[in-house]
């Protein structure tokens, strides 16, 4: 039980779209992300996701609309929502996420970018 700080965790990775695991919160887990360019459209069946922007403007598009998530902004994809995160103008955007552990990274989408294991840092 020691306090994690954030900012210094995101120094210890450099690759985009690739979660690192630094907290588990019962059966959820904290991610730090960074995330630059287009994802991938996909959705979680049976799980929510929660982005909170520590640094940069995280556009999250659905089929219908895109939310524009500032730094120190929240958004939350419900369950079974597709959805599809970007950057724009090449900016690396950092995030934290909240999730069941049960998420899989592009839910039922197989990408190159899909991670299956979380580094813990």
């Amino acid at each position: 039980m020691k306090p994690i700080n954030i900012l210094k965790k995101f120094t210890k990775f450099s690759k985009n779209w690739h979660p690192h695991q630094i907290a588990v919160v019962d059966n959820m887990q904290v991610i730090l992300a960074k995330l630059k360019g287009e994802f991938v459209w996909h959705s979680h069946a049976d799980e929510d996701e929660l982005f909170q922007v520590i640094k940069g403007t995280l556009y999250m598009q659905f089929r219908d609309r895109t939310e524009v998530v500032n730094e120190g902004e929240i958004i939350v994809v419900p369950k079974g929502v597709e959805h599809n995160p970007i950057t724009k103008n090449n900016e690396e955007v950092h995030v934290l996420l909240f999730e069941k552990l049960s998420t899989s990274h592009t839910g039922n989408v197989e990408h190159e970018r899909t991670q299956s294991e979380y580094p813990k840092i």
